[in-house]
């Protein structure tokens, strides 16, 4: 009999060669979960490698021209409080280049980062469709698994999301780590000792806005987690009804024909109705959970404007600090405080990423599965006119067995 034709594939050149890496044991359950791959060098243009360093390098650029702000506005304002006009307008000039330096590290920071975040999205969306179709996987998915919604708003979406929030949400996060290890330092000088005494005991605490930042912090973080956390959940749910609805109205369209001649139209109309009252429904509950988190963040976020000017106010008034000290105080206090609340101003967005997180993965998951459970059937040429089966069984998509014939041999 001819030889059987060949599993569909992707055309050779069209996506980049992949090798997977596992996560090494003992990392976190998220971290677990997150889908990395390693990609050779060779197989996507440009040095990727070279670009994220670049990309970290411009990150910690924008840091370190906010630390040498911070001293320009101690030097600005202790030249306001000493009325010097020729000091204020070499004041002036500075603040213009370390303006320019910043304007242009914000400008090629967002054009590398977006430049990033297209290939590693063109060799994800790559992996995966070589996984979902090169092996006819995606039709023994469609029989076995149930649970898998909308491959196609998975790679679509969910991998344009996923790389997007990825980058943006770990740049953060060192920024974030960066600017609390250059900021912690400038606080703890300028805050000074805080003297009291209790219980007839004179007590000194050194740095002690530092302390205070962190207290502040840790309490917000804690707070912020217990309010937020439904989100994770809510969001998942959010992505899985806007692709339930969004499919429906693809097989509407594609249907239409069959629809109008049994003039299906109402049917139509109220299965679609359903699906949107699903997604309104978990669009409400997103609402007022991100208004319980918004009300708390946005306090927090006021509080902590006015703070560190309340507590170093004493030291000024007293003569022992100038007004730039003061101004930079509040300003160290800001960077440390939002560096360590990091957390709490991006829970939002890590709440979605997780959910995308957890769609991918599982679609990969099912994906590896419907593959492996797969035995298929191996064809091959005999010289004879004849249809051979050594092994002829076949099963229900849910294991139950339907024929054990044996071996068979048709002329």
């Amino acid at each position: 009999m001819p030889a059987p034709p060949p599993e569909p594939a992707l055309r050779p050149g069209t996506w980049p060669r992949t090798r997977s890496v596992s996560v090494r044991p003992g990392a976190t359950e998220l971290t677990r979960q997150v889908p990395v791959f390693a990609v050779d060098d060779e197989d996507v243009e440009g040095p990727h490698d070279g670009l994220l360093t670049a990309v970290v390098a411009l990150n910690l650029g924008l840091v370190y021209l906010d630390v040498v702000l911070s001293y320009w506005q101690n030097d600005f304002y202790n030249t306001l409080q000493s009325s010097n006009q020729a000091a204020f307008f070499r004041e002036i000039m500075r603040f213009c280049w370390i303006a320019a330096g910043f304007i242009v590290i914000a400008v090629y920071e967002l054009y590398l980062n977006q430049m990033l975040q297209i290939r590693w999205r063109r060799w994800l969306t790559g992996r995966y469709l070589q996984e979902w179709i090169g092996a006819r996987t995606y039709y023994r998915l469609q029989l076995t698994d149930r649970g898998t919604d909308n491959p196609d708003q998975r790679i679509a979406d969910d991998l344009k999301h996923f790389c997007d929030k990825t980058l943006e949400l770990s740049l953060g996060l060192l920024s974030a780590v960066v600017t609390l290890a250059s900021f912690v330092t400038i606080l703890w000088t300028l805050s000074g000792t805080l003297s009291f005494e209790l219980g007839g005991r004179q007590i000194e605490i050194p740095g002690y806005m530092v302390w205070v930042a962190l207290v502040y912090a840790i309490v917000g973080t804690t707070l912020t987690q217990v309010i937020g956390r439904p989100l994770i959940r809510l969001n998942f749910d959010q992505q899985k009804y806007e692709a339930n609805f969004r499919f429906s109205l693809v097989r509407f369209r594609e249907n239409a024909e069959a629809i109008a001649l049994y003039r299906g139209e109402p049917d139509e109309v109220r299965a679609l109705e359903l699906r949107f009252a699903d997604v309104a429904a978990n669009w409400w509950a997103i609402m007022r959970r991100q208004k319980m988190l918004t009300w708390f963040r946005a306090g927090y976020n006021q509080i902590a404007t006015i703070f560190p000017f309340v507590v170093a106010a004493p030291r000024f008034f007293s003569g022992a600090i100038q007004l730039g000290d003061l101004m930079q105080t509040g300003t160290a206090f800001g960077k440390v405080q939002s560096s360590l609340s990091w957390f709490i101003d991006a829970y939002a967005q890590i709440a979605a990423w997780k959910a995308t997180v957890d769609r991918l993965t599982s679609f990969r998951a099912a994906i590896r599965d419907a593959a492996e459970s797969a035995s298929g059937i191996e064809l091959r040429a005999y010289p004879q006119n004849q249809y051979v089966s050594p092994q002829l069984k076949i099963d229900l998509p849910d294991g139950q067995r339907l024929l054990d014939a044996g071996g068979l041999t048709f002329n």
